[in-house]
């Protein structure tokens, strides 16, 4: 399965060599920096040494300068937070979740958020599953690059491992529609949902977040995705309609 590792706002050059090389062992290569603290942090010198032998990984990683970006062509979105969020996805652990998913036919992101500060709310309401990483409570604090292999070993052990494939029943013959297209959806249902009164703009609480968990759980696709845009243009028209 397609699978993207995003790094979101990394501090620590050394984090992404390291990074590298974690992904690397458990056999994926799709790494993603999304404006990280140093432009040039794919070839400081401690990134280089901390890859060790995953330079390639590292060579042909990206750094993009928003989220949007690093999730092109992504379907399905997993968080890494140790704190449950209001109006967030639902928090699981690795091992109980990535199971379910292995075999789904989605192109899998795992997000990543800052050393010190991990991932904004924001980003963590797009996603549909937020991993946490089962630790003792008295201390639960992981190194990026340590929760990155946890997170990879646990995707790879999920797939079937190196020996035995997983095999999880037919693949699906639809197509699911990736996170951009999830998130022009939602801002065409917000233009809508303000045409028609019945979203404040000034006061909108958290009405679109709960609505994006809402499609996250639906698992959309991409002619879903088209019928869904084509209510909110109709209800814009019956607001315009009316107004007249």
């Amino acid at each position: 399965m397609r699978t993207r590792f995003i790094l979101i706002n990394t501090s620590h050059a050394g984090n992404v060599g390291a990074a590298a090389r974690a992904i690397k062992v458990m056999g994926f290569d799709d790494l993603v920096l999304v404006a990280p603290r140093w432009p040039d942090v794919l070839v400081r010198e401690e990134a280089v040494q901390r890859a060790s032998a995953a330079a390639d990984v590292l060579g042909k990683a990206r750094v993009v300068a928003t989220l949007d970006e690093a999730l092109d062509g992504m379907t399905y979105l997993c968080a890494t937070a140790m704190t449950p969020r209001d109006f967030g996805p639902p928090t699981v652990t690795p091992r109980a979740h990535l199971g379910s998913l292995a075999g789904s036919g989605h192109s899998v992101a795992f997000l990543f958020g800052s050393e010190r500060f991990g991932m904004s709310n924001e980003d963590v309401y797009r996603c549909h599953a937020a991993l946490s990483i089962p630790t003792d409570p008295r201390y639960g604090s992981l190194n990026l690059a340590s929760a990155i292999q946890v997170i990879a070993y646990e995707w790879r052990t999920a797939l079937g491992g190196f020996a035995n494939p997983a095999s999880s029943g037919p693949a699906r013959t639809d197509t699911p529609a990736d996170a951009q297209a999830l998130a022009g959806m939602l801002a065409h249902w917000e233009r809508a949902l303000v045409d028609i009164g019945f979203l404040d703009p000034a006061a909108p609480r958290k009405l679109m977040p709960r609505l994006n968990q809402l499609f996250n759980r639906s698992n959309l696709t991409v002619e879903e995705i088209h019928i869904l845009r084509g209510v909110a243009k109709a209800m814009s028209q019956a607001a315009a309609g009316a107004r007249r």
